[in-house]
């Protein structure tokens, strides 16, 4: 039977006598210390709440440096009567408040009385290298009690950490005359500059981290609605009341018991989140990224329901926690204002006494106070629940921002939005109002959706507030994109965005119904999720809630199939052959007036703009303007005829003609105010076998992304163009004039079937991408195209796909007429035109399946992860990338998707 280790103090007395004390220390500390943190750990797996967590971890720490402290204070360099040699070991910051995540920063201070001594440096030198010896991260100070003073009257960061000093080991004396003539200070000082500075902290936090609170990416710690604004606060409590630990007296004032119960359980929740987060990714990991959140989600128990994976669902609940917070910080305003702590321009400028600036408006009950909207009180919607809906029409036609009174009062009167409400021709018109007539749609219906106001009202918005899809390609919750999408076209209509949108912007005052387009772009995602597929579904739920509304029946068919239809415009420019007769007029047929095409313009534009930054650029707005136009053309009464294949480019068809194979580059034009990051490389040749392939797989080895592809052939002769980026996202060759050369000449010789071709690179270790689980779909439609065989494939981007995927139709003996390139975050959607060898369709089913395996088989593949990093991958959510063929007027012949 083994023996019982020796007790821990026996341990260390031991370690310090070795002749390397340091080491020895650190190897007894490390045992004890990782064992607390692994019953930390356990509990969190047994379901503990996130900040009792949060302290365990902290009080495994205090034990590891109360012993470490021991060692060096009373073993190596024993306490010394002198007062000059008094020192105290205080725990400040977030450690001081007894939380700490995994591999959170230990916030230390070495108090002394006055100026360092050679003991004192000694010991903090000491215990500094065992704590790094530990791993530990450290954020140290070491200061005299006057010097802490001094710096926190000016200095607002200092002020911070003092604010949760704890004395840990040392001289208890010394710790605690520093922290109450601390607590006196800041007692008798006025709290308006440290607000002004916490708010503007705050400001800053959020601008690096992301200002909007649904990026689908976010900062657990430092971004909207996380803890740090929880933490703020807390010290904005705390700076009211010193003594109260953790400002609660302050805190029980300010918040009513909902508030209070809503603080703690965001509390848990955010720090069950990042606490995980700290032990997947093993360091102090603070964005909760793509490669985190299944694993995040699996190890809270969540699970999938229907067709909403789990980690979607995990994610709708963490952005209505990050909305509960901003509320929360709204509340606290409202009652610091009463407590007349702020000025009239709000917290964020707390600098000079409060003064009443109260001004009463038409509508009895709502006043403008202090700049900004507020409310008698709940009573005034108790007696009239329209002014609900009021209030916020009142706003938009102010320009105000809510006073937090009135924000209050809102979510406090949630329960009046009732079946009678929803259906009141007054409510039901100030909504419309301020959806399609506002000044500021985006920030009035922004509000409405914080205070809950906009889900109850709409109860089809209700269920997508938070919801947000698993992929690389959407950067913001759904209802945000939403939102954002509704305000790009009313920047649209006032002219702001004519520089980038001049066609948009003169097509947008042609619209006859603005409440239809609005009422489109509101609903138009309202169906993500569904069992039907989105664009049912939506259009399901965009009818019930037009009906409710009380919307006439001939706008209700208008918003209706603008829901149903919102892909359609995007897809047939993106995926098909723009200048293919019958992609016009499939597409005119979809469409059918004038007043839709115009409406779909507009819509699509906000669409794509609100995705993300970076998702709208030129080409795709070249290619939808070039379908606008042409089916326009066609409402008009004009024929559209397929124009000369290789008209374009006379002089270097005739170069090939006599060489075998010529190629050029030249950039593509800036459209519509936006520059088209492209470059465009034009190939003419005799047409052979597998050309396009060795094209394609040529500039893959030599680093060009190909982000569209054309394929013209007449008489023998091919023009192939193609337009590429480099792995910047830039026109390749703009930033290294001498790799266009190379590409150049590299594409000649494999025209002329000459030359080894490489190939393309392995695509590097990414955990993002690895985290997406991107199920293969083939879709075969011998109706989308007079001529051709219409081949669309879906499946997870990376290098060298376009190559692999064109080798496989040159295998099958099919030619490309054209390829069409598309990328959705880490999805890749390609669209190809094939004829077989004699020109011809696919004719033959087995053919057709052949192929399907073929490309399966290309496309079912993964981006790897970091060597020794295990992540977990989820269903991405895809982009719905069938719908073209099942909005097709005649039904596809074949389509498979990998199961």
């Amino acid at each position: 039977m083994t023996a019982a280790p020796p007790p821990l103090d026996d341990r260390l007395l031991e370690a310090a006598r070795a002749a390397d004390p340091r080491a020895a220390v650190a190897a007894v500390l490390k045992e004890g210390y990782d064992a607390a943190r692994a019953r930390a750990e356990r509990k969190l797996e047994a379901g503990m709440n996130g900040r009792d967590v949060a302290r365990l971890y902290a009080a495994a720490a205090d034990e590891m440096l109360i012993a470490l402290w021991a060692v060096a204070t009373e073993t190596l360099w024993p306490v010394s009567p002198v007062e000059s040699e008094r020192l105290a070991l205080v725990a400040v910051g977030g450690y001081g408040r007894r939380v700490l995540a995994p591999y959170s920063d230990l916030d230390l201070l070495f108090l002394r009385p006055g100026k360092a001594t050679p003991r004192g440096e000694k010991v903090v030198e000491f215990v500094l290298y065992v704590l790094w010896d530990l791993g530990a991260k450290v954020g140290p100070s070491a200061r005299s009690v006057d010097e802490c003073l001094t710096l926190a009257k000016t200095d607002m960061t200092v002020r911070t950490t003092l604010l949760e000093a704890r004395f840990l080991a040392g001289d208890e004396g010394l710790a605690e005359l520093m922290i109450r003539r601390f607590r006196d200070m800041v007692e008798k000082s006025d709290p308006r500059p440290f607000i002004a500075a916490k708010l503007e902290e705050r400001d800053l936090r959020h601008e690096k981290a992301g200002a909007i609170r649904y990026k689908v990416e976010p900062n657990v710690k430092d971004g909207k609605g996380g803890l740090r604004d929880l933490n703020s606060l807390f010290w904005i409590a705390r700076s009211l009341a010193p003594d109260s630990r953790l400002g609660a007296t302050v805190m029980d004032e300010l918040f009513t018991a909902r508030e209070r119960r809503t603080s703690d359980e965001a509390f848990d929740f955010l720090w069950r989140v990042r606490i995980h987060m700290h032990l997947i990714a093993g360091r102090a990991e603070e964005k909760l990224t793509f490669d985190l959140q299944p694993e995040v989600a699996r190890r809270m128990g969540w699970r999938g329901r229907g067709d909403e994976p789990a980690v979607e669902r995990f994610m709708r609940r963490y952005f209505l926690v990050a909305r509960d917070v901003g509320a929360l910080t709204r509340a606290m305003s409202a009652k610091l204002e009463a407590r007349h702590q702020k000025t009239a321009s709000g917290l964020s400028r707390l600098m000079s006494p409060f003064r009443p600036n109260r001004r009463r408006l038409d509508v009895p009950g709502l006043s403008i106070d202090q700049g900004r909207l507020s409310v008698d009180g709940p009573e005034v919607f108790q007696a009239d629940p329209v002014k609900l809906l009021t209030l916020f029409v009142q706003a938009d036609k102010h320009d105000l921002d809510l006073h937090p009174d009135a924000y209050s009062a809102v979510t406090r009167s949630l329960s009046l939005v009732t079946p009678k409400l929803r259906r009141d021709p007054a409510a039901t018109r100030a909504f419309l109002d301020i959806l399609a007539h506002g000044q500021r749609p985006y920030r009035t219906l922004t509000l409405m959706n914080e205070t809950g106001l906009l889900g109850r009202f709409l109860p089809e918005w209700g269920r997508i507030v938070g919801q947000t899809q698993f992929n690389m390609y959407h950067a913001y919750t759904v209802d945000e994109h939403t939102l954002q999408a509704i305000g790009v076209i009313n920047d649209i209509a006032r002219g702001k965005l004519k520089a980038d949108h001049p066609m948009a912007s003169e097509i947008v005052h042609l619209i006859d119904d603005m409440e239809a387009l609005m009422l489109g772009m509101l609903l138009h995602d309202v169906g993500k999720g569904g069992e039907r597929g989105q664009l049912e579904d939506g259009a399901i739920a965009a009818r019930r809630a037009c009906e409710r509304l009380g919307v006439d029946p001939r706008r209700i068919e208008l918003v209706v199939w603008l829901v149903r239809s919102h892909l359609a415009l995007s897809d047939y420019a993106q995926k098909r052959d723009v200048s293919d007769p019958a992609t016009v007029r499939a597409f005119a047929e979809l469409v059918g007036d004038p007043e839709r095409l115009r409406m779909l313009l507009v819509l699509t534009v906000a669409d794509i703009r609100a995705v993300g930054p970076g998702v709208w650029n030129g080409w795709k707005g070249q290619l939808m303007r070039t379908l606008y136009n042409q089916v326009a053309a066609l409402f008009r009464g004009e024929d559209v005829a397929r124009e000369d294949p290789l008209g374009d480019h006379p002089a270097l068809v005739a170069r090939a003609r006599e060489a075998g194979a010529a190629a050029e580059a030249q950039p593509t034009p800036a459209v519509e105010g936006l520059p088209v990051q492209t470059t465009q490389i034009s190939i003419a040749a005799a047409d052979r076998p597998g050309l396009f392939a060795d094209l394609a797989q040529t500039m893959a080895a030599l680093g060009a992304d190909i982000v569209d592809a054309r394929v013209a052939t007449s008489e023998g002769i091919v023009l192939d163009v193609f337009r590429v980026q480099d792995g910047a996202g830039l026109p390749y060759g703009q930033a290294e004039p001498r790799r266009l050369k190379t590409l150049l000449e590299a594409l000649e010789r494999a025209a002329r079937g000459e030359g080894r071709i490489g190939k393309a690179p392995e695509p590097a270790a990414n955990a993002r991408k690895a985290a997406f689980e991107v199920r293969p779909v083939v879709m075969i439609d011998h109706h989308a195209s007079e001529a051709a065989t219409v081949v669309e494939v879906s499946g997870a981007d990376r290098p060298g796909l376009l190559a692999a995927l064109s080798r496989v139709f040159s295998d099958q003996g099919l030619n490309i007429r054209s390829a069409h390139v598309a990328s959705f975050g880490e999805r890749a959607v390609d669209s190809f035109y094939v004829v077989d060898r004699k020109g011809r369709k696919i004719g033959s089913e087995a053919v057709a399946q052949d192929l399907r395996d073929a490309l399966e088989a290309v496309l079912d593949s993964r981006a790897p992860a970091p060597a020794g990093r295990k992540v977990v991958a989820a269903r991405a959510s895809a982009r719905d990338v069938s719908e073209l063929g099942r909005r097709a007027r005649k039904p596809v012949s074949s389509k498979t998707e990998a199961r």
